[in-house]
C-alpha cells in the first residue's frame, strides 16, 4: 500500500450533543475497564485461550470473538464502552514494543 493513499483527517468537533455522546460513552468504557482491572486476575486464571468480551461491568466468553461479541450484545445491547481482549491460552511472560 502506498503511503500516498493513507490520509489521516482530524476535525474539531463542538456539536454540544456529539460531545455529550461521546462523554457517555468513554464513562461506560471506563466504567467497564475499571470492572475489568478488578478481576483481571481471575479472568487471565479462568478464560485461557478464550475471546472475552466485557460489557455493563461483565465478562462474555467464547472461542471466537463473534460469539463473545454476540453474548454480550444479547445482554447489553447498547453498551457502546464494551470492549474484547484475547486472553492467551499460555501463561507467559511477554514482551511488547512499539516503534
Amino acid at each position: 500500500m502506498s503511503l500516498e493513499k493513507l490520509k489521516v483527517i482530524m476535525e474539531e468537533v463542538t456539536d454540544p450533543a456529539e460531545l455529550a455522546r461521546a462523554l457517555a460513552q468513554r464513562e461506560r468504557f471506563d466504567r467497564n475497564w475499571a470492572w475489568f482491572k478488578a478481576w483481571a486476575t481471575e479472568v487471565y486464571e479462568r478464560f485461557r485461550g478464550q475471546c472475552v468480551v466485557i460489557a455493563g461491568e461483565e465478562i462474555f466468553a467464547a472461542d471466537e470473538p463473534d460469539a463473545a461479541w454476540a453474548l454480550a450484545k444479547t445482554v447489553h445491547p447498547d453498551d457502546d464502552g464494551s470492549f474484547i481482549i484475547y486472553v492467551p491460552r499460555e501463561k507467559a511472560p511477554r514482551i511488547y514494543g512499539y516503534l
